[in-house]
């Protein structure tokens, strides 16, 4: 494994009603690095249940007069914001890197498309609006009334963001739910957190008012269903696995949900594609961040005819990735965030390698340190050709046409992205019907964006659609105010 490369050690606070907090407990939780042994990058306050219950309270009380800003003034913070995150640059990314294992380039790009997004966000809001609908358009009533519709927040939004996308995955919750009059109470992965509460700080210094983001840290252990099942929670915004994720759909009552959870993106080869497109993206998809990714290419459903010719195209790229310390130099395949991960991806290797699958590349091990790894002849009673690892392992599941494809991703318990590759629009209308999945992409890599597309997963990949407008939308509600004209 990696030497330890040290950089600042942060101690971080809670923002609670526009004030920075330490947990009155005085218990810290450490938050050490993927890269590297003992390589402790921060701590965060591990907070209690009142001092759960006061951060959301605060929001509670600072979403009654924040509902009244009008929607100009609430997206001039969101500018702010964006434009102090790209300020910020340079410091975001050093703790990104540290905290989650992720490279430079990737870092930067989260960052910079979250400012994108922030600045869209405001944007979008300020040219949404309402309608008037008369009555007279349904059967049987009169022009005597007029419904006018209006947007109307939802109140307290509990976010809880991922570790893999800490910037990105934060925001996208934040400035939507803010931008349309709600309060936020962020609770960041506990590996995350320290980049999740600098993005608060990015908020409160844009000018965000006392309350309207809160932030909570804690393990998940002790204060997650405390939180999810709070009464002063009105909507809970999730991102994370299909277990947890499940989890507070079953405990929750009569809260509304918007989750982005697992995925097992099925890359689908047929006979007409361009094999040096479709090997570019598959391995791009699959490999960037170590696989780290819920959209990732988690398995190739490759006609037979082509299987051998994109077999050898994937497998030469997969050989010259460069594996790394994301710290030292430019790699395309680091860390897994933890050695729980990493034993759970090489349990899925072990067992395709005891059924038969044939190992091209790979299939190394060094603590959390999992090097990329493609099986071929994988097969549909392997436990890789279902399960979403969360790893740099790819599996070829050959198949003998199109249906059986189609078939083999329909049986999924997931349905969040696939990827059609082929020449014949036809064809990839043919086979992008019949996808139980929320995006189907036409030759390229299962992706998330642009962030003003619909995003979305059925199954157990997730709850609701996301997307900017999508987003804003979710978090607020329709009210209509029927005027009655009396002739």
């Amino acid at each position: 494994m990696f030497s330890c490369i040290r950089g600042k050690e942060r101690t971080f606070r809670n923002l609670v009603n526009g004030e920075w907090l330490s947990s009155e407990s005085g218990k810290f939780i450490e938050i050490y690095s993927p890269i590297g042994e003992n390589c402790l990058v921060g701590k965060v306050p591990a907070m209690t249940k009142e001092e759960v219950d006061q951060s959301i309270k605060s929001a509670k009380i600072a979403q009654n007069e924040w509902r009244n800003v009008p929607v100009s003034k609430r997206a001039d913070i969101l500018y702010k914001a964006a434009d102090i995150l790209v300020e910020k640059l340079d410091d975001i990314a050093d703790i990104m890197m540290r905290e989650i294992g992720k490279d430079r380039k990737s870092s930067e790009s989260e960052i910079l498309r979250s400012a994108d997004y922030i600045r869209f966000t405001a944007d979008t809001a300020k040219n949404l609006s309402g309608e008037s609908i008369p009555g007279d358009s349904f059967p049987g009533f009169k022009r005597n009334k007029i419904s006018i519709v209006t947007r109307e927040p939802l109140g307290v939004v509990l976010a809880i963001s991922p570790f893999n996308y800490p910037i990105n995955l934060a925001a996208s919750k934040i400035a939507p739910a803010i931008v349309a009059g709600n309060s936020v109470v962020l609770k960041p992965a506990t590996q995350g957190s320290l980049c999740g509460l600098y993005l608060a700080k990015v908020f409160e210094q844009a000018g965000a008012p006392a309350g309207v983001l809160n932030t909570i840290t804690g393990r998940g252990s002790d204060i997650g269903d405390y939180i999810v099942t709070h009464p002063e929670i009105d909507f809970i915004n999730f991102t994370g696995s299909t277990d947890v994720g499940t989890k507070i759909s079953r405990i929750t009552a009569m809260v509304p949900l918007l989750m982005e959870l697992g995925g097992k993106d099925a890359a689908i080869v047929l006979k007409d594609a361009d094999l040096d497109l479709a090997a570019s993206n598959i391995v791009a998809g699959a490999y960037s961040y170590s696989g780290q990714r819920c959209t990732a290419v988690k398995r190739i459903l490759v006609v037979n005819e082509v299987a051998d010719k994109l077999v050898e195209k994937v497998k030469e790229k997969v050989e010259k990735l460069k594996v790394g310390n994301p710290l030292e130099e430019d790699v395309d395949i680091v860390p897994l965030i933890d050695e729980r991960s990493a034993d759970f991806v090489w349990e899925l290797i072990d067992e395709a390698r005891e059924k038969g699958a044939h190992l091209l590349v790979g299939g190394k091990r060094d603590g959390n340190m999992i090097y990329p790894t493609l099986f071929d002849n994988v097969t549909t009673d392997m436990r890789l050709a279902w399960e979403e690892p969360f790893g740099p392992v790819l599996p070829i599941i050959r198949v003998k046409d199109k249906d059986e494809a189609i078939e083999i991703a329909n049986k999924s318990e997931y349905g969040l992205q696939s990827s059609v590759f082929t020449e014949n629009i036809n064809e990839a209308f043919y086979v992008a019907d019949r996808l139980e999945v929320g995006t189907v992409q036409v030759n390229n890599k299962t992706e998330r964006g642009p962030d003003h597309f619909p995003f979305s997963g059925v199954k157990a990949s997730g709850i609701g659609t996301q997307g900017i407008r999508y987003s804003i939308e979710a978090m607020s509600r329709p009210k209509a105010t029927v005027i009655n004209i009396v002739r």
